[in-house]
């Protein structure tokens, strides 16, 4: 039985379900392949998007960025919980060494934990990895005590045999060999008419989906719903208050890419996973802009280049009145010729599919 080893960053949502939707299509081609899914994130996420059989193994490589909620990011914890990790650095190399050959591990595939590099190397077993940032990418920004946590990360990446690097990239340099790929995410589950059947939607009524992945907002200013009487929203925030046209879909294991096929926008902050899907389902984008989290502003950039969008700030989003609905969406800036190539999961796993077989 080839034996595929994942590991996730623990960073919110989106690196779950973008890894989990190659891993679905990885299942369907190779039924026989285990996998071995290294990551904190919750075992039902996963369990959304995979349907086959896998190994939860809970384990922590990487921070990410802790965050306050879906846009508030707290540097001095992330920095702190950086240190913590690399205080237990061999311990941790050690302990997955030896787990990794216990379990006859053929392939490492990473999104996108800088230390699995080295416990790659260490293992003796082929690292791969996807991603459209690295985390020294995200540091270096934030300048002072980071640059030396960057120039550690950097130095882990540049153990990872493969890269996939996927759309809305920051060069990622340190990876010695990149090969770019298109878009990855889920396909939607069902058919329009069960799902409007299902939370009783009309399709003459204009319809906004709200989601803003796993950390959700702050304080979302549901009380705007009352000034658009004659909408429907959907959302899976399961505090949101009971509102006459407003619906929550926390229900059946669906997603956001599955209510995305009723939804006449999108209204979201900078997340690749989420941003990914909507391009694939051609769903016209409303995005919060981001500060301190430089990858925003690459995912920004690819809205508006090739989604029908409106991009607004976190003050008109908490402070106004909504208003942005009612404006009309901007056109993508690129040419038709440069479009998106939407199926990057195929590549990868038909890549993954060919190592291990």
């Amino acid at each position: 039985m080839p034996t595929l080893y994942i590991s996730i960053t623990n960073h919110g949502f989106g690196h779950v379900t973008r890894t989990a939707s190659v891993l679905a299509e990885l299942q369907q081609r190779s039924p026989d392949t285990k996998l071995i899914i290294a990551t904190t994130a919750p075992r039902w996420l996963l369990e959304e998007y995979l349907e086959g059989n896998f190994v939860y193994h809970p384990r922590v490589f990487d921070v990410g960025v802790i965050q306050i909620d879906s846009l508030q990011v707290d540097r001095e914890a992330t920095f702190a919980a950086w240190q913590q990790i690399r205080d237990q650095k061999a311990d941790l190399i050690a302990a997955e060494v030896k787990f990794l050959q216990e379990n006859q591990v053929d392939l490492i595939f990473g999104d996108i934990p800088p230390m699995i590099g080295e416990i790659a190397k260490a293992a003796k077993i082929p690292c791969w990895m996807a991603g459209n940032f690295g985390w020294d990418f995200i540091y270096r920004d934030w300048g002072g005590k980071f640059i030396a946590l960057a120039d550690w990360l950097a130095e882990s990446y540049s153990h990872c045999d493969r890269l996939f690097r996927l759309p809305f990239a920051e060069p990622m340099h340190c990876f010695p060999h990149r090969q770019d790929v298109g878009l990855t995410g889920a396909k939607p589950k069902y058919d329009p008419e069960y799902l409007r059947e299902k939370f009783n939607l009309d399709s003459n009524r204009p319809t906004a989906l709200l989601t803003f992945g796993g950390l959700s907002l702050q304080s979302i200013p549901y009380q705007n719903l009352a000034n658009f009487p004659d909408w429907q929203f959907i959302t899976f925030d399961r505090s949101a208050p009971d509102l006459p046209n407003l619906t929550k879909a926390n229900c059946d294991r669906l997603r956001p890419v599955d209510l995305m096929v009723i939804c006449d926008r999108l209204v979201t902050k900078p997340g690749y996973g989420t941003l990914a899907e909507a391009l694939r389902v051609g769903i016209p984008v409303v995005c919060l802009t981001r500060q301190g989290f430089l990858e925003a502003e690459n995912l920004i950039s690819g809205v508006k280049n090739y989604a029908q969008h409106l991009i607004i700030s976190p003050q008109e989003f908490y402070e106004g009145d909504w208003s942005f609905l009612s404006a009309s969406f901007q056109a993508p800036a690129a040419a038709p010729a440069q479009q998106l190539e939407m199926h990057g999961e195929t590549t990868i796993t038909q890549a993954i599919w060919d190592y291990l077989h």
